[in-house]
């Protein structure tokens, strides 16, 4: 097992903290970014402005967490409620640097954050619209199968096994449901998303993964019947979500406990 996986005792405050604020950071940018990609609209081009009266902000209106309790979440020109999607991208990012810096040494530290950065962009986007979008999905196979076995002892030959079968495990389902029911039951963003985590992990690691995202599902679905939901056959599930929130305890068990003994 590689020391990278495990890492150290939880490192000095100074580090943590300097994660955390680092989160925060990259989360306002991943914030907008969830936001604004299924609309079509840039996060690149064009400075920060209110979605409700188009006010440029200044950048005292920019600052993570910060201003938005300073404001109670509303612009302060028109009154329009502020996404709350803003903060709590803003605040799983710097938990996730915080973590990070906490129980993995620099430099291995900024690649665990990275992937769980893109592992929460791309869980709240499937979340919300069913998307998983190839400019994430592929971005985290590349990371994978370039940083990722430096980052969690996965042999290269293993990653690449990895993303190859657990692409081609959900491109099987999706190919054989629609061919048995005649529509769409598994969109390939999904195959994609394990492909990565696969790169990632290795493809030991992928029947820890899938089952703990079924479990997730199963719990998920479970708790909303008995909440009143009305779930039937024609109920969508995102996959891709309880995958990224599966991924990285999942994968780290399975290394563990596949490889404890090497």
């Amino acid at each position: 097992m590689s020391e990278a996986v495990i890492g150290p005792l939880p490192g000095p405050g100074l580090a943590i903290g300097a994660g955390f604020i680092f989160g925060l950071i990259f989360g306002s940018f991943l914030g907008a970014l969830v936001l604004r990609w299924p609309e079509g609209r840039s996060v690149l081009s064009g400075r920060s402005h209110c979605d409700g009266c188009g006010r440029t902000l200044g950048a005292g209106e920019l600052i993570p967490l910060l201003s938005a309790l300073m404001s109670r979440g509303r612009c302060r020109t028109c009154g329009a409620r502020i996404d709350p999607l803003h903060g709590r991208m803003e605040l799983g990012c710097g938990l996730i640097g915080a973590i990070a810096m906490a129980l993995v040494p620099l430099p291995w530290a900024l690649g665990w954050m990275a992937l769980g950065w893109i592992l929460l962009a791309l869980a709240v986007l499937d979340a919300r619209h069913f998307w998983l979008p190839d400019g994430l999905t592929v971005s985290l196979a590349f990371l994978g199968l370039t940083i990722g076995p430096w980052m969690t002892g996965v042999r290269w030959g293993d990653a690449l096994i990895g993303a190859a079968a657990g692409y081609g495990i959900l491109l099987v389902v999706a190919v054989g449901y629609k061919k048995a029911r005649g529509r769409e039951g598994l969109g390939l963003g999904d195959a994609k998303l394990l492909g990565a985590l696969g790169a990632w992990f290795g493809w030991q690691a992928l029947p820890f993964i899938l089952l703990g995202a079924s479990s997730l599902a199963l719990v998920w679905t479970a708790v909303r019947t008995l909440g009143g939901a009305q779930i039937d056959g024609g109920t969508k599930i995102a996959l891709g979500t309880f995958l990224c929130i599966a991924a990285v305890p999942a994968g780290i068990a399975a290394r563990m406990l596949l490889f404890s003994g090497g």
